[in-house]
């Protein structure tokens, strides 16, 4: 590890840790702004700026747009580990990513909305998981500053999100979409700008270098594996050009097939391999059915981007009259709703920190930690059903959705954190990278899934709020009945 900048502290941390703090600042600002304003640029008349989507086909591309950042998280870990480096893989992922917002901020219509999927989807994969892993890095095994570095570096995380819709958001409302999305480029500017200068004296020298990197057979076979890919993806496309078929619709079924086949075939590969002992595959057996848990919570909690952005805009009152120390609110942004999100994370965050410390030993177990999280987040929709139905078909409070998002994000606090933690105790020793890669591939086939489900949504609130709910209720109550069944075949693992 360098020894430079050593006499340097963050907060009791290596400074290093200011330099990942604020790229990932920054990253989640660009990202969560651009994603806060997306949905209703797709589907605006271009009369207003937007592009003239309908909202079925907005959504959709926003859910399969969500699913493929989490995808690409597995090429982003691979890469770090065999080619590039983390430090690397983490600087093009960020040029990437500013690329994609300067494509949106440019008045070009969907030629530029697609390249910008493209840049952002390939340049989030590569640097989400390998900030997160370079935050590791700072620290030796038994630095007993890690956890709090790590809470540290989410509080970044979070702050960065919860500016971003508003400062966005109003971006777009006093002038346009456009400059919205420009804010989000010089938002990742600034993050990559940070992250050069000071990554070149406050980060270790050993992230420059890839930890396994491909020998020369192995890269001939990764280069004839991406060729093979390729020719795939060309004959796919080739084929539905044939047969007339080349329209999103199409596009979007084939990657929400692509979203739930990977992680389905990354368990029958770690299930059949002969490196996973008996033990392991008990425990693999355990953790795939808290993975169907987590898709149907990511599935959920996803949707306040989509579905109920759209809730936001279509069907709550957003004319207030607030008045709060000199300062006057007359109408709400709806992309500022996305800040609830992170906003409650960081109230929460200290909250069940202190009370799984304070339970100890006595604390749930994993399974039922998902289960009561399941419950939880089912419970937030079935709550909108109450103002829809008294509502009389006017707009509702705004604080309905406050109150909806709250509750979500108890759900999260149960099933997010957690499914971090029994990932990787649950992981099989020749596998714990690539399990790793299995719980972003949960956020990824929910919001694969998420592009089927939100299309039966419009002009169906009702419907829609009350079987999302109800099946994520059911689902909680099997997982209850079977959380001795998976605790046993865990074994041993709490």
């Amino acid at each position: 590890m360098s020894t430079k900048g050593k006499e340097k502290k963050f907060f009791g941390q290596p400074y290093g840790l200011s330099t990942l703090f604020m790229t990932e600042f920054w990253e989640r600002f660009s990202y969560y702004g651009m994603r806060a304003i997306l949905l209703y640029y797709m589907y605006y008349a271009v009369s207003q700026g937007g592009l003239g989507f309908d909202q079925v086909t907005a959504v959709s591309i926003m859910s399969i747009y969500g699913s493929l950042v989490y995808m690409t998280s597995v090429l982003g870990g691979f890469i770090s580990d065999r080619i590039l480096g983390s430090r690397r893989t983490v600087f093009w992922g960020g040029v990437l990513i500013m690329f994609g917002h300067i494509f949106l901020s440019l008045p070009m219509g969907q030629p530029t909305l697609y390249l910008s999927i493209l840049f952002i989807t390939i340049g989030t994969g590569l640097l989400k998981p390998n900030v997160s892993e370079m935050v590791g890095g700072l620290y030796s095994e038994n630095d007993p500053r890690r956890d709090a570095g790590f809470s540290i570096f989410v509080m970044g995380i979070n702050f960065g999100s919860l500016l971003a819709p508003i400062v966005v958001g109003q971006a777009w409302k006093s002038f346009n979409f456009h400059v919205g999305f420009s804010l989000a480029a010089v938002g990742m500017f600034f993050g990559l700008v940070t992250y050069y200068f000071q990554g070149k004296k406050y980060l270790p020298d050993n992230s420059l270098q890839a930890p396994d990197p491909l020998s020369a057979a192995e890269l001939r076979t990764f280069i004839k594996r991406v060729i093979w890919c390729v020719v795939g993806i060309a004959v796919i496309f080739v084929i539905l050009l044939a047969m007339h078929a080349v329209n999103i619709k199409n596009i979007i079924s084939l990657f929400t097939f692509l979203g739930v086949a990977l992680p389905i075939a990354y368990f029958v590969i770690i299930l059949s391999s002969k490196k996973v002992t008996k033990i392991e595959k008990s425990r693999v057996r355990a953790y795939i059915t808290l993975f169907i848990a987590a898709v149907i919570f990511w599935a959920i909690e996803e949707q306040g981007s989509t579905v109920l952005g759209l809730f936001v805009a279509n069907n709550t009152q957003l004319n207030v009259n607030i008045n709060f120390l000199g300062f006057h609110l007359d109408k709400l942004v709806p992309s500022w709703f996305q800040s609830l999100n992170p906003l409650f994370i960081v109230l929460y965050t200290p909250i069940f920190a202190w009370l799984w410390t304070k339970l100890g030993k006595k604390q749930p177990s994993s399974p039922a930690k998902f289960w009561l999280g399941l419950m939880v987040t089912g419970f937030s929709y079935l709550v909108l059903l109450i103002p829809i139905m008294t509502s009389h078909g006017n707009k509702i409070n705004p604080w309905w959705l406050v109150l909806t998002w709250g509750i979500i994000e108890i759900g999260e606090m149960l099933i997010s954190p957690i499914g971090l933690s029994v990932t990787t105790k649950l992981a099989p020793k020749a596998f714990s990278s690539e399990m790793m890669s299995m719980w972003f591939l949960a956020d990824a086939a929910g919001q694969a899934i998420n592009a089927k489900v939100v299309q039966f949504y419009p002009g169906h609130q009702m419907a829609y709020f009350g079987i999302v709910g109800i099946v994520a209720i059911v689902f909680a109550i099997i997982l209850l009945l079977i959380t001795p069944r998976i605790e046993k075949l865990m074994a041993g693992v709490n």
